[in-house]
């Protein structure tokens, strides 16, 4: 059985069911072999600082990300990769960017946790919890009143759920009907806790208390993210106001790369029965066997394919050379 997976470059719009699907899981199986790679960089003491993992969440930016037109708005996390990959950056400027190379997206000055890319309406990650919110809210507003029907995303851990700032710009989006979706991508854990210990009440009911429409879906099933963003993301093109989306999802590794005591706050027994009965390629892959639109041997072919992309990309970082030291005071300031 041959397959027709398309490049980032090819129209959502133009895809058939089957393509987009494939598409889809290509999409997922980069983000994951990505991760791999940042995790190998990490070890062998060529990364500077931490990176985020976002292995386990794949189907959470793929789903939403493929609902997104390019010129469409997302603001990030420090767990981030999955989300600049999935709105279309390049892993070669990626992985450069880690290694604080001059050819990274921010010049090797942002590292892991500060990746923007403006060409893909990528307005940057934050490391700071929740510190994207109002930038997202902002680039919501701007699009309303520039009305070229751009819709913003603003992805976040429920560990964001604790900052003011989130309840300030969901009660102005909804007073002034932003074309913004807010998504809180549940993994269960801010940092080494489990966020049923944090978190009073409900997660959409502190959403609905605003008036948002506020719905929850299985983070692992990237055709039900899919499904449910692309219905919020025309409403709010349409100038239905704010939204926001819980997707239940889960981290495979610990709260960054050196997090390897992960049995102190959670069980091996647990994390193994996500990887295992929950993993969002492996769910995917399978309906697409049982939809007759892969067969074991294309979703190899797909797998070689993008792994082969990644070590590209990681040589293409390892060899680039690093910023010279006289831009140092350079893009500091806007």
């Amino acid at each position: 059985m041959t397959t027709a997976v398309s490049s980032n470059e090819v129209s959502r719009e133009a895809l058939s069911e089957k393509d987009k699907w494939l598409r889809a899981y290509r999409q997922m199986v980069r983000i994951r072999l990505f991760e791999e790679q940042v995790n190998e960089l990490y070890t062998r003491a060529l990364m500077p600082g931490l990176a985020h993992l976002y292995s386990g969440e794949e189907a959470v930016a793929v789903g939403i990300c493929e609902a997104l037109r390019l010129d469409d708005y997302i603001t990030s996390t420090h767990r981030g990769h999955g989300h600049c990959l999935a709105k279309g950056a390049s892993p070669d400027r990626m992985f450069a960017e880690l290694l604080g190379k001059e050819a990274g997206y921010c010049r090797g000055k942002g590292g892991s946790m500060h990746i923007a890319d403006p060409a893909t309406g990528n307005l940057g990650a934050n490391a700071i919890v929740g510190g994207s919110v109002g930038i997202a809210t902002g680039a919501a507003f701007a699009a309303k009143r520039l009305g070229k029907g751009r819709v913003a995303i603003c992805f976040f851990g429920e560990g964001a759920l604790g900052q003011g700032s989130l309840y300030e710009v969901m009660n102005l989006a909804q007073l002034w009907k932003l074309p913004v979706i807010y998504v809180c991508e549940n993994n269960l854990y801010n940092e080494y806790t489990h966020y049923s210990e944090t978190t009073a009440g409900t997660i959409l009911g502190r959403a609905g208390a605003f008036g948002l429409e506020a719905v929850a879906v299985d983070g692992q099933n990237v055709r039900s993210v899919n499904e449910v963003a692309t219905r919020l993301v025309n409403r709010a093109r349409a100038g239905g106001g704010p939204a926001f989306l819980q997707a239940d999802t889960y981290r495979y590794s610990g709260h960054h790369v050196g997090d390897i005591n992960r049995e102190y706050y959670r069980s091996k027994q647990e994390e193994q029965q996500w990887k295992t009965e929950r993993d969002p390629i492996k769910l995917h892959g399978s309906w697409l066997v049982a939809q007759g639109y892969a067969d074991a041997a294309d979703l190899e072919r797909i797998a070689a394919e993008a792994r082969k992309e990644m070590e590209a990309a990681v040589k293409f970082a390892v060899d680039a050379p690093y910023p010279n030291p006289d831009q140092v005071d350079q893009d500091v300031y806007a």
